[in-house]
């Protein structure tokens, strides 16, 4: 069962107010949600102690929402509290793994800044940090979208694997861009890579993806072409986007930014224990000169490098779990809404 929640403000306690507000709030929320009538179980209104004139839930039987059971209660006044307010509980069972969208309009959006409102969390950081798992939590616990940038410099490195090409050749990595066909698909709440038709969302893991990621997303074309399509997603919806230059270059106007790094060998005993889990055979020394030549190649490239952005919180996770690190930048998220 998933809970779809909306509120409302009236200016004046009227039938004709209420009956638009209430339809208003209830054809945003299904319009969003793409809802279908039989994934609807119920409808759980609540009013404050000011509406008098006309029940919430007969507005909505009025406005065609009549195909699930209707229900209203009285909340209970509360000092400071929003005057002529309605909210709604709206009970599903979906079909699909979609993003659910809650709907705050008027003055309810006071209530839920972090809903109602579209919002950006930039995560950076150097390789290995927990940049990314941390992005996938947070997206899964805000109920928001999580988008791998990552994973779409891996999908060029990877091209230019499969075509013989060295991913630090500039002009011949800028003849391949026009032949470069990646999209990013959305299934049952995870993002899968397609490159030319191919999901290669395991295969872009695999370490010489990454080194041929972090020398090919130096290239500015590559850059340009991504960030444009980063952006394009990040204003249309709420989401998390992790990488090297979020904060700084992709998203500057993110509300939300954070810098997560962590102790070069911390970092390398990560990937260690990932790739050993995997059945992989690595040599922990090598994989250690791997990522301390991959943070000195981020941090020096001429565009767009790994940078920790000036309004940034930084967050060491050397010893840190990931579930304080969690409770960390949520708890600085908190205090900015």
């Amino acid at each position: 069962m998933t809970v779809i929640r909306g509120a409302t403000t009236l200016a004046t306690d009227c039938k004709e107010e209420i009956a638009l507000s209430v339809k208003e709030m209830l054809d945003e929320i299904f319009q969003s949600n793409q809802l279908k009538k039989e994934e609807v179980k119920a409808f759980l209104f609540s009013l404050t102690t000011d509406i008098h004139s006309f029940h919430p839930a007969k507005a909505a039987r009025e406005a065609g929402y009549d195909f699930a059971p209707l229900f209203a209660c009285i909340e209970p006044d509360i000092d400071g509290g929003l005057e002529k307010c309605i909210r709604l509980m709206l009970f599903t069972e979906l079909t699909d793994e979609r993003v659910v969208k809650h709907i705050y309009q008027k003055g309810a959006k006071i209530l839920r800044k972090d809903i109602s409102e579209i919002y950006n969390i930039a995560l950076d950081g150097p390789a290995g940090s927990g940049k990314s798992t941390v992005a996938k939590i947070l997206a899964r616990d805000y109920n928001i979208l999580y988008l791998d940038t990552g994973a779409m410099y891996r999908a060029c490195g990877l091209k230019a694997l499969r075509e013989g090409i060295d991913p630090k050749d500039d002009e011949a990595v800028e003849k391949m861009l026009p032949y470069l066909d990646v999209k990013v698909e959305y299934k049952e709440g995870t993002q899968h890579t397609i490159l030319d038709s191919e999901d290669v969302s395991t295969a872009i893991r695999e370490n010489a993806v990454s080194m041929a990621a972090s020398s090919i997303s130096a290239h500015p074309a590559v850059r340009v072409k991504m960030v444009e399509l980063q952006r394009e997603i990040a204003k249309g919806i709420s989401c998390v986007l992790d990488g090297r230059d979020i904060g700084s270059t992709v998203l500057p106007d993110a509300k939300f930014k954070f810098f997560i790094t962590a102790d070069s060998r911390v970092r390398a005993t990560r990937r260690y224990n990932e790739l050993k889990a995997r059945g992989e055979t690595v040599d922990f020394e090598k994989l250690h000169e791997e990522i301390v030549a991959r943070d000195k190649q981020d941090s020096e490239r001429a565009f767009s490098p790994l940078v920790c952005a000036k309004d940034a919180i930084v967050i060491d996770t050397s010893n840190m779990d990931i579930e304080t690190v969690v409770a960390t930048v949520k708890s600085a998220i908190q205090a900015k809404i």
